[in-house]
């Protein structure tokens, strides 16, 4: 374990990292000494002391208890957001790359059409029809995320669907949905967790933005785009209002590349060996 730890430092660190938040979202309402969502006007802009470790925002709310309620949502749009994402792209790129034909002109002209307009500005465009709020936001950054997944999963597809154990389990009278789930999905999953472990990071940085512009979480709700919003008027005489919460949107998305570029090195057989 000890020896695994030191070869794969990456792992080790994003792990710790990633760890370390999901307590804090866990144990939020043990962790978390004030209400996050109210506060007394009498505290308002007061600097970081020991009754208030990371400082008050203007309406007296305790920082380091709303940042510890922001990790939960946070983490839970992240990963929801990613698992379904994952699901999509996954199910779609594993068919189109395996039947082929028309069903792959078809996902792969509606992935390169959606592919040529960046995330955020297709979010945006999502959310300025849908308008504000986290189930809005959820389903932009769902319908909008997906398509890198797909063009993974397909490529891998293509290229397990041809080697000798796939042919065999054709040649053998296996079913579809057998060859597809025990032969060729399992062969693609570490590009996949890699992917999905760097959207996770993309899907909290996404949603941090869009709150940040005022089309995610609402005030009162404690997220971390919505804080630096908030904040943004009070740098010059209270910067820990924006600066705590954007430390923690740094260290969350640190955490998890960091965790995804080390598991892409353990997966990777040529980087195992040249670890040994």
């Amino acid at each position: 374990m000890l020896c695994f730890l030191s070869k794969y430092r990456s792992i080790t660190l994003g792990g710790s990292i990633l760890l370390a938040i999901t307590i804090i979202a866990i144990f939020a309402p043990l962790l978390a000494s004030q209400n996050p969502r109210t506060g007394n006007m009498m505290n308002a802009l007061i600097s970081p002391n020991r009754t208030f470790p990371l400082g008050t925002d203007q309406y007296g709310r305790d920082i380091l208890s709303r940042i510890i309620y922001g990790s939960r949502l946070s983490l839970l749009i992240g990963l929801l957001v990613q698992g379904l994402n994952t699901l999509i792209g996954v199910s779609l790129g594993l068919f189109a790359g395996y039947f082929g034909g028309k069903l792959d002109d078809f996902v792969m002209g509606l992935t390169n059409l959606m592919l040529s307009v960046p995330v955020l500005i297709l979010s945006l465009a999502i959310m300025a029809i849908l308008g504000p709020g986290l189930f809005n936001l959820f389903i932009a950054l769902t319908i909008a995320g997906w398509t890198y997944t797909c063009r993974i999963a397909r490529a891998n597809t293509l290229s397990v669907k041809t080697l000798e154990y796939t042919q065999a389990a054709r040649a053998m009278g296996c079913s579809t949905f057998r060859i597809l789930s025990r032969h060729i999905l399992p062969n693609i999953l570490g590009p996949i967790l890699v992917i999905a472990t760097l959207g996770v990071a993309d899907v909290i940085l996404m949603a941090a933005t869009l709150s940040f512009l005022g089309l995610g979480a609402q005030p009162p709700t404690p997220e971390w785009g919505a804080m630096l919003s908030q904040g943004r008027d009070y740098m010059y005489f209270a910067p820990w209002i924006s600066m705590f919460p954007g430390m923690a949107l740094f260290i969350t998305i640190m955490g998890l590349n960091v965790l995804g570029d080390g598991l892409q090195d353990f997966l990777n057989p040529r980087q195992r060996r040249l670890k040994r």
